[in-house]
């Protein structure tokens, strides 16, 4: 009996409990619920413009340009800075905005969770038409609110350093030098997750110590967001302590990736290049504004890289080809005088040097050619080097058909009786 009594206070108990949980989990949905009939003002912020306030305001930011392919690189800013700390709170729209003074547990827990700053950029949607938030002071210190719509160098070297990793990462994949300096350079961004991956090698199986290993990654991946986020105060107040980290750091991953050495199998250096080339594309993604573009400029990357093969057959198939295919032929140019001139002489010159070629050769036989001929020393003297017409030969050809022989003269007479032949008569 006694037990029964136990066990049916503490059921008695733990119902009550609920019941009270439930009526103020209605409550509060309840509150979360009404309207608040006084709306707060609302600042609507023009690019460029400074606007130096204090005290809890509320701002929107109305995005009237719609983007093209000229803003790829163009980012929209709102910068927000303070001698002393605030929260910032950023929602979609308007309606939204004047919802952050209802009360709801989300509300509340986010609030908890959202950090308190000095200085602080809104990074807005190109796509956004509208986006508002809300600054919460710390106390009556005034701040600096000012939007920007810039050119973003930033984004830009992002998009350059992604597409030279694509194009070049079967080079770098093969290359010691990026193997060491990469390794380095994720030894000393990375090394609290190598440390806590080193230390799960040595724990037992079934391990509740691999909570902890989880907790670890994920302070980790935080520890590196806080550092990259304060870099500039690190390097400036305590630049011994970062060097000190550097060298220590870049030394021992030196000597890891010492140990190892370079990729040397195909296997490993195509998916060490396969992981650059994604790497790449992830950049590239992240390096321009517009969805469409950055997936348009992915698609074009990997059609041409991987029909780099097909394209060059393609080419050398169609090279065949053109030979086989006859074209509509084009006009023939006639050549000009000089041209026809210097022709005659270049193809005499091949035509008498391929006829000493063949009088030298086995095939030819002298003493038939020698039978033949009035002055076989002449053809002797040819077949050494000699000219293949004598003097008096060339002065004589030069009287008939040089300019101003009497072949000239002939032709020049003859076509101008012609053209006074062709000329008509005039009726007097």
């Amino acid at each position: 009996m006694a037990g029964r009594m136990k066990v049916t206070n503490g059921f008695t108990s733990i119902s009550a409990k609920l019941r009270v949980f439930m009526v103020l989990l209605i409550y509060i949905t309840q509150t979360s619920g009404q309207q608040v009939t006084d709306k707060h003002p609302v600042t609507d912020l023009q690019d460029g413009e400074e606007y130096v306030l204090s005290g809890s305001n509320r701002f929107c930011y109305k995005n009237s340009v719609f983007p093209t392919w000229r803003q790829t690189w163009t980012r929209i800013q709102v910068k927000v800075w303070s001698s002393n700390v605030f929260k910032v709170e950023i929602v979609a729209g308007e309606e939204e905005l004047q919802e952050l003074d209802h009360f709801s547990v989300w509300g509340w827990f986010q609030s908890l969770l959202r950090e308190r700053h000095n200085e602080t950029t809104i990074n807005i949607n190109l796509f956004s038409k509208e986006t508002c938030f809300k600054v919460d002071p710390a106390d009556g210190t005034k701040y600096t609110v000012k939007p920007l719509r810039k050119f973003d160098i930033y984004l830009f070297l992002v998009f350059l350093a992604g597409a030279s990793l694509f194009v070049f990462a079967g080079s770098l994949s093969r290359s010691p030098v990026f193997f060491y300096s990469a390794g380095m350079s994720t030894g000393m961004i990375a090394s609290l997750i190598i440390l806590f991956f080193i230390l799960s090698r040595f724990l037992p199986k079934k391990s509740p110590f691999y909570v902890l290993i989880v907790g670890g990654w994920s302070f980790s991946l935080y520890a590196i967001q806080l550092v990259f986020r304060n870099l500039g105060v690190i390097l400036q107040e305590h630049w011994n302590v970062a060097l000190g980290y550097v060298t220590v750091v870049g030394f021992i991953t030196f000597a890891v990736c010492y140990r190892y050495g370079p990729l040397v199998d195909a296997k490993s250096i195509n998916i060490l290049s396969w992981t650059l080339q994604l790497f790449g594309l992830l950049l590239i993604y992240f390096g321009i504004q517009i969805q469409q573009v950055a997936f348009a400029i992915i698609v074009a990357a990997l059609f041409s890289k991987n029909l780099q093969y097909p394209v060059c057959l393609t080419v050398a198939a169609w090279r065949k080809i053109k030979g086989y295919v006859r074209w509509k032929p084009e006009p023939r140019r006639l050549l000009t005088e000089e041209e026809f001139q210097k022709q005659g002489e270049e193809e005499t010159l091949r035509a008498l040097e391929e006829l000493r070629k063949h009088c030298n050769s086995p095939e030819f036989s002298p003493w038939k050619a020698v039978s033949r001929l009035q002055s076989p020393k002449r053809f002797a003297d040819f077949i050494e080097g000699s000219p293949h017409l004598m003097s008096n030969e060339v002065s004589v050809h030069v009287h008939e058909y040089g300019f101003g022989g009497s072949f000239f003269e002939d032709e020049f007479f003859d076509t101008d009786d012609e053209d006074d032949e062709l000329k008509p008569m005039k009726l007097e």
